[in-house]
């Protein structure tokens, strides 16, 4: 969340009397938030993208009524639930909510790439760390496994791999004999069972995928 919390700061449109609701929602999951103007977290709300319903939205947001809230920013993949969100924000608190890929942010960040084809979330990620002296590579682990290069304030594009959690659950299911496993660290590769073998596979292979793409 303190990427969003950033970009707020940037807006310098903060106010001591006031609170903001930053949100991420992701393939998977939805994180809202929301925080003071020292960018505290005051309440933290996570749910699943794939159950968002008005209904579902209004019970989990009721701990946020009679807060007075300023501003609403989300970055979101999944328009539908970002559109549903906003409904029922807007229609209890009357203030504005925005998706940040909706918006103009030209002052933060130059793009080299379409801005169609780039999702929010990494342009989130992009704005947080520009500072106009050095260049990055962030690395986002989420429903996909995301790499994006900033060079000082200029987004050039990146990489999109499978996540982690996704490819080890479309694993499960595809492979019969491949029971469920939590993956963790392992120090050696070959594994002599199939838990071994398959968390050798994802801790190293996922590894080398980060290795040989930043290198």
């Amino acid at each position: 969340y303190l990427n969003y919390c950033v970009i707020l700061m940037k807006k310098k449109f903060i106010n001591s009397d006031n609170m903001y609701i930053i949100g991420d929602i992701g393939n998977t999951d939805t994180k809202i938030f929301l925080v003071n103007h020292n960018f505290v977290k005051i309440k933290k709300i996570f749910l699943k993208t794939r159950l968002i319903t008005n209904t579902y939205i209004y019970k989990n947001i009721k701990i946020l009524y009679n807060k007075k809230i300023k501003f609403c920013l989300f970055s979101s993949v999944v328009p539908s639930a970002f559109n549903k969100i906003k409904n029922v924000l807007v229609k209890n608190y009357s203030t504005p909510c925005t998706e940040l890929k909706k918006k103009n942010f030209s002052k933060f960040v130059k793009l080299k790439v379409n801005r169609l084809q780039v999702g929010s979330d990494r342009i989130a990620n992009a704005i947080s760390v520009i500072d106009n002296k050095h260049n990055y590579i962030v690395v986002d682990f989420g429903t996909a496994t995301t790499f994006d290069v900033i060079i000082k304030n200029t987004y050039y594009g990146g990489v999109i791999a499978p996540g982690i959690s996704l490819s080890l659950s479309t694993l499960i299911k595809k492979a019969t004999l491949i029971p469920l496993i939590n993956l963790s660290k392992i120090s050696k590769v070959v594994g002599t069972n199939t838990n071994q073998a398959v968390r050798s596979g994802f801790y190293w292979g996922y590894i080398g995928l980060i290795d040989n793409i930043i290198l």
